[in-house]
């Protein structure tokens, strides 16, 4: 009688696919930092405000749509959804989009602090995971000059961003103080809290590649 072959090692265990709900070229570089591999898809997500919405509400809203809207699409993998919104005074400023709307927002920003609601959200459904995190950042502004503001916007162009101004770059010198607990959610991502998501979701970034 044949022995049975003896057992071969272990399978690895199948990591589920990682994909970032996002075209935004700063959460993919923010997110490539935890060295996995990762697809980038864009959501198809309505993103305009609903009437009297917070801004803190409407960024975790957002974040929540675009991570669900992509795990439909794509249910084995785990999708990371992220939005920021620019809260000045409880109104929500938006990524300007042009010259003359980023003139306006920093003039109105001036010697003020804005609240930058990033949220965060994390979907995988065949685990039946979804939980998210708001990670706020107050900025202070210093009190600009015209021609300051004039300067930043022809150099860095920032019309992609909320708010208009861009801290990993020359914006920073257009403030006076940042306080929050993340300084990546500034950027767009808030890595501590998408780290410790990812994990809770069966994902670790200092566990995957091992």
């Amino acid at each position: 009688m044949t022995a049975p072959p003896a057992p071969g090692p272990a399978a690895p265990l199948v990591r589920p696919a990682l994909v970032l709900g996002s075209t935004s070229r700063y959460r993919r570089e923010l997110l490539a930092r935890f060295g996995l591999p990762f697809d980038v898809q864009a959501p198809r997500v309505d993103e305009t405000p609903r009437p009297g919405e917070a801004p803190a509400a409407l960024a975790q809203r957002l974040a929540g749509e675009k991570a669900r809207e992509v795990a439909a699409r794509f249910p084995e993998a785990v999708v990371i959804g992220s939005d920021q919104v620019a809260d000045l005074d409880g109104e929500p400023l938006g990524k300007p989009g042009g010259h003359e709307v980023a003139v306006r927002q920093l003039t109105r920003c001036s010697g003020r602090t804005v609240v930058f609601q990033t949220a965060v959200q994390v979907v995988c459904l065949a685990r039946g995971f979804d939980e998210g995190a708001l990670v706020p950042v107050q900025v202070v502004f210093r009190s600009l000059q015209a021609d300051e503001i004039e300067n930043y916007l022809r150099r860095e162009q920032p019309y992609d961003c909320a708010g208009s101004a861009k801290s990993e770059g020359l914006g920073i010198t257009l403030l006076q103080a940042l306080r929050g607990d993340d300084p990546t959610a500034l950027v767009g991502l808030p890595l501590i809290a998408t780290a410790e998501l990812l994990r809770r979701a069966g994902l670790d970034p200092l566990r995957a590649g091992a």
